[in-house]
This record gives structure tokens, C-alpha cells and sequence, in this order.
């Protein structure tokens, strides 16, 4: 089965292509760039490198939320409009999930973050055993303080990953939440002692790799996928549009 694969929710767009759980290339660009003018170039070149055809995929995948909202909804769009053309049927993927499945051989808890603003950050706690992947914490929004409150009945040293993940790193080992901090790097010494571990840059950032693999897994384990018309984005909370129109409407 190969599968092609999307994500754009935050400020790094990609590209993946995984063929039978085995990645055959992935595209990555973090430049800052519209993800409307690079996201389905990527794919392009992805496919036309791997001498592949829209012709000869079997499902698409994206990174369905949380995340930046004109982000998602770019990447939908994209997934959706090759599902609708090829009569292709999807597996929309949660962008934490993902985020875990791109961890590499890490074994432990991982911790996922993305920046929400507004003192918030989107986040999901999991676990690699051997190679697998168990939900510890479902998907949410929540303050840093209430995450510290939350690692703290955690054993172990805990991996953090994300676009969030230095804003989580450096506002609890700056205060007395997380006095046992490390970053992943050559000289690092990670043990059990060690609360929090800062992935390095390179890995921790979302990407497409990710979602193929979260969507692999889950068909594995029994998952069908839907039709791409099914499928609506995981947000978590209300644009700031649409709260400020609901403050507007209040009495």
C-alpha cells in the first residue's frame, strides 16, 4: 500500500510517501513560505522523484489538527482535492499523534507541543515500547502550568517534541516545575533522573513522515479509512474569530 502524506500545521510544510510502513522519501521545507504555494509542489516532486503517479497511490493522509488554523485547513484542502480527483479514501491524523510517531528510537513518555498563544499550548502525552505507540493523554489545549502539574505524575524522563516544545523546555527549567532538564545532543547525558529532554531542532518539528507512519499504524491495528467528505478538522477551540463574534452575541 502506498500511502501520500501531508502536513501543514504549523510553520514547517511536508510531503511524505510511505510504501507498505517503509518511508520511500519525504520533502520537507520550514522557510516560512504560504503553505498554499509549497505544499502541493512537494507532493509533485515527491512523486515525480520516486517515479510514482497520483495513478498509483492507495490512500492519503494529513495532519487533521490541532494546529494553525489556515494551516490545517490548507493541508485538508490539499488531501481532500486528491481523494475527490482519484477516488482515493483518507486517514486524517491527529498532528500530536504524528508528532509521536516522529520521535525516532526514543523509548519512554513523549510529550507533544505545539504553541496555541494565549498562554496555551495544544498537547498529548504517549509512550514508545518497542516500537509502539500507547496514548497516555487524549489531545487538548492547555496552560504550561497545568502540563507541569500533569508531567509531574510521570516517571521517568519525558521527550519533548513540537513547535511548542522549547517554549515548554525554557518556561519550566527556567522556575522550580522541572529543575531536571537536558537537551538531546552529542554530549547529552540522558538517564532516568532527567525530567525533561529537549528533542533536538531537526526532529522535533512536525512532519509528514509522521502522519504516514501514525496512519500505517492505525490501519494495522484495524482502523478503516473514510471518505475525505467525512472528515472535518480537529481544532480544539474556536478561532479568534469566532470568539470574538460569540462575545459580540453575548448579552
Amino acid at each position: 500500500m502506498k500511502i501520500l502524506a501531508f502536513e501543514t500545521s504549523a510553520k514547517a510544510a511536508s510531503a511524505a510517501l510511505l510504501e507498505d510502513g517503509r518511508l520511500l522519501g519525504e520533502y520537507y521545507q520550514n522557510s516560512g513560505q504560504t503553505h498554499s504555494r509549497t505544499v502541493m509542489k512537494l507532493a509533485k516532486d515527491l512523486l515525480d522523484n520516486c517515479e510514482l503517479s497520483p495513478a498509483e497511490l492507495d490512500l492519503i493522509a494529513w495532519a487533521n489538527g490541532p494546529g494553525s488554523f489556515t494551516g490545517v485547513r490548507i493541508g485538508a484542502a490539499a488531501a481532500k482535492g486528491l481523494c475527490w480527483g482519484r477516488e482515493l479514501p483518507c486517514v486524517p491524523v491527529s498532528t500530536l499523534e504524528a508528532m509521536a510517531w516522529s520521535a525516532g528510537a526514543w523509548e519512554g513518555p513523549v510529550c507533544c507541543c505545539m504553541d496555541a498563544r494565549r498562554s496555551q499550548v495544544y498537547n498529548a502525552i504517549f509512550t514508545r515500547e518497542n516500537g509502539s505507540l500507547r496514548r497516555l493523554r487524549e489531545d487538548r489545549a492547555i496552560s504550561i502550568e497545568e502540563l507541569a502539574a500533569d508531567l509531574a505524575s510521570i516517571s521517568g524522563a519525558v521527550l519533548l517534541v513540537g513547535d511548542g516544545a522549547a517554549l515548554v523546555y525554557e518556561t519550566l527549567c527556567a522556575g522550580r516545575a522541572a529543575p531536571e532538564c537536558s537537551s538531546v545532543g552529542a554530549d547529552a547525558h540522558i538517564g532516568p533522573a532527567r525530567r525533561l529532554v529537549l528533542a533536538p531542532e531537526y526532529s522535533r518539528q512536525q512532519r509528514a513522515s509522521g502522519v504516514a507512519l501514525a496512519a500505517w499504524a492505525a490501519l494495522q491495528a484495524g482502523a478503516a479509512p473514510v471518505s475525505a467528505s467525512a472528515v472535518v478538522p480537529n481544532y480544539l477551540r474556536l478561532s479568534q474569530a469566532e470568539r470574538e463574534r460569540l462575545e459580540r452575541e453575548a448579552p
